[in-house]
């Protein structure tokens, strides 16, 4: 067997030994990072105005948004709505969520943007894991909620890139815009929770 022949034979051998492609749920979890990525540059400012929306499917304009958008805007761009899910489930359900703002009835336009929320939205579907404080728990993609300043609710998107510690990135607005950057153990979390398991 000429020598060209034989490496590229043995290259093939090992190729057939390694998984080249990722499970579906690992597949549409990096989908769900990078279309919370592609909302860098484009989310440029913080705004938690409430605003009425349509429904399903309601946005406020792309260039503004909180924390929760960068998670609503991601999972619509898999298929899911947030906004809908939410008001479903509240509707058939409403004593089980927080009372803290006051409210009789569900609201379409502002439930699902509320981190109080979406934590108890994600629990009742089983999407909960355990927090810890060990950077390989979190996964690309998985969802994790923090307090800020001590009291202020906060959600972020794990991303699939490391810092210099091995700790993943998190993608997230949190005053001027959605950008990534480090920070996954910077609060008190308060919950972890994976959309997409394996």
């Amino acid at each position: 067997m000429k020598p060209v022949f034989l490496l590229f034979f043995l290259l093939s051998l090992a190729a057939c030994g390694q998984k080249t492609t990722q499970s579906p749920a690992n597949t549409k979890a990096l989908q769900l990072v990078q279309a919370a990525r592609s909302q860098i540059g484009v989310t440029t400012s913080y705004d938690g105005s409430y605003v009425a929306l349509d429904y399903p499917g309601g946005d406020i304009p792309l260039e503004r948004g909180v924390c929760t958008d960068v998670v609503i805007r991601a999972l619509r761009k898999m298929g899911a709505d947030l906004q809908k899910l939410v008001h479903v489930d509240m509707r058939a359900n409403f004593p089980k969520y927080p009372k803290r703002w006051g409210l009789k009835r569900p609201d379409k336009n502002i439930d699902h943007r509320r981190v109080p929320n979406l934590q108890t939205f994600m629990k009742r579907r089983g999407l909960s894991l355990p927090v810890t404080k060990t950077a390989s728990d979190y996964r690309a993609g998985d969802f994790m909620t923090c307090l800020v300043s001590g009291n202020l609710p906060h959600i972020v998107i794990v991303s699939d890139k490391k810092n210099d510690r091995g700790e993943p990135l998190i993608i997230h607005n949190i005053g001027s815009g959605t950008v990534e950057e480090s920070g996954l153990f910077t609060y008190e979390i308060t919950g972890h929770y994976r959309w997409f398991k394996n």
